[in-house]
C-alpha cells in the first residue's frame, strides 16, 4: 500500500504515476479521416528493426520494458498470433509505431503508441489513433484499453481522453533508472534528472 504524502526515492530509482483509459464502445473518430497517414502491419519483425524503432519512438519517454527483455523473450511477444504490429507513414515515411495485444479475447490493449520526435506536434497523432482504433474493434471486441504516464508526452493523457478513452485506475511504478542500468543512455529523456 502506498502510503499517503511524500514518499521519498533512494537514489537510482525514478517513479511515475501511471494512468490506465479504456472505451467500452467504437469511439466515433472517423471524422477525423487518415489526414494522408498510412498504418502498415508488420508481421514477424526482425528484432533488430524493431528495436530501432521501439529506442526512436520511446527513448525519449523512458521506455525500457522491451529492452531489458532477453532476445527469445521479446520475439515470444512479437511472434504471438495476438500481437498485431504496425508502424504508420506518411508520404512514404515512417513516423510512429503501435502495438496491440489480442490475448484476452474481448479486451484489446493497445500495448504501445507512439509517434517518432520528429512528427509529434504535426496533427498526425488523432489520424494514426483512428486507424489503431479501427483495427482494434472488432466483433468480439468489448473493450480497448491502454495506460500512460507523467514520463510520457506531457499532451499524452489529454489526447486518449479526447480520443475517447475514460481514466479508470491509477498506479505508482518504481523503477531502477534505465540510463543508469545502461539500457538507454544517459543522456535520453534529459527532462528526468539522473540522481546516483
Amino acid at each position: 500500500m502506498i502510503p499517503d504524502g511524500y514518499t521519498q526515492l533512494t537514489p537510482g530509482k525514478i517513479a511515475s504515476v501511471v494512468t490506465y483509459l479504456e472505451t467500452r464502445a467504437r469511439p466515433p473518430l472517423a471524422d477525423a479521416g487518415h489526414g494522408g497517414v498510412q498504418l502498415r502491419r508488420v508481421p514477424n519483425p526482425a528484432l533488430d528493426w524493431y528495436l530501432e524503432r521501439y529506442r526512436r519512438a520511446g527513448a525519449n519517454w523512458l521506455w525500457f520494458s522491451r529492452l531489458e527483455m532477453t532476445e527469445e523473450q521479446l520475439l515470444a511477444v512479437l511472434r504471438r498470433s495476438t500481437t498485431e504490429l504496425f508502424v504508420t507513414e506518411r508520404e512514404g515515411s515512417e513516423i510512429g509505431l503501435a502495438e496491440l495485444d489480442r490475448s484476452q479475447a474481448e479486451d484489446v490493449e493497445i500495448a504501445s503508441f507512439a509517434l517518432f520526435p520528429e512528427a509529434i506536434g504535426k496533427g498526425l497523432g488523432r489520424p494514426f489513433m483512428v486507424q489503431v482504433l479501427e483495427r482494434a474493434w472488432q466483433a468480439s471486441t468489448k473493450r480497448v484499453w491502454l495506460h500512460t504516464c507523467t514520463l510520457d508526452g506531457p499532451a499524452a493523457l489529454s489526447f486518449y481522453i479526447k480520443c475517447g478513452f475514460r481514466p479508470y485506475r491509477r498506479a505508482i511504478e518504481v523503477v531502477d533508472d534505465p540510463r543508469l542500468r545502461g539500457i538507454l543512455p544517459e543522456d535520453a529523456a534529459p527532462q528526468v534528472p539522473i540522481i546516483r
